[in-house]
């Protein structure tokens, strides 16, 4: 059993009606009900908990983390950035989603600004091309799917090259983005996936609720062992 646990900044649910009414349970609430299979033990936390929900017990007890954020990146604390940058790198997943673009945890993995890129509120159709049909993430798909509104990203989008890219979105203003971004940083695997505007019902859809539970099983630790570093004894040559 994959364990995850959603993290979600859980501000304009509380501060919006209009947002409330598209998510009742909150964002991290309906990715929750995606994961809802035999395959997840599922928990979620919030910004407002302590520690933001993210004790380094919780985290221990995590194999795949999902990140939503928009509006409060800069409330985050940096030691449990770093707290969760360290089990990162020791192995555990992360998805991040939507405008977690500009998180903390992915500048730092990333070491780039990934908070620049295109982007305007119109609530357009976005169409994701499956670039990689072969990927785990996106086993069961077609070769696209559309979200019939959400909001548009466009390039440049400033990450470094994916380690392999799963898909590309399409807009009808001509924009594309890389939607669907995967890296490794030490023994973790970090996935980005671009839907999920907080005014959409995104995270309702088959499709998107399919490319969840797919990064959460392509994102689970792989490492069999933890590899030897600093100082170490001569190998003597036989």
């Amino acid at each position: 059993m994959i364990r995850v646990t959603i993290w979600n900044e859980f501000r304009h649910e509380q501060e919006a009606e209009e947002i409330r009414a598209v998510y009742p349970e909150g964002i991290h609430g309906a990715i929750a009900k995606a994961l809802n299979s035999p395959d997840f033990a599922v928990r979620t936390a919030t910004l407002d908990m302590p520690e933001h929900g993210l004790t380094q017990q919780v985290l221990d007890d995590t194999d795949v983390l999902f990140w939503w954020g928009h509006c409060a990146h800069h409330e985050v604390q940096d030691a449990v950035v770093d707290r969760v940058l360290t089990r990162v790198l020791d192995g555990m997943g992360l998805v991040c989603l939507h405008s977690a673009h500009a998180s903390k945890i992915l500048q730092r993995l990333m070491g780039t600004r990934t908070d620049r890129l295109r982007w305007r509120d119109d609530g357009e159709l976005n169409r994701l091309w499956v670039l990689e049909p072969s990927h785990p993430i996106a086993a069961g798909l077609g070769d696209f799917f559309e979200i019939p509104s959400d909001e548009t990203y466009g390039e440049h989008f400033e990450i470094p090259a994916p380690d392999e890219l799963v898909f590309v979105t399409w807009y009808p203003g001509g924009e594309v983005f890389r939607s669907g971004c995967c890296w490794q940083r030490g023994q973790g695997r970090i996935f980005y996936f671009q839907p999920g505007h907080e005014t959409a019902p995104v995270y309702f859809q088959p499709e998107v609720q399919m490319v969840l539970r797919n990064a959460a099983r392509w994102a689970v630790p792989t490492a069999t062992r933890v590899p030897h570093t600093g100082h170490c004894q001569r190998v003597a040559n036989k």
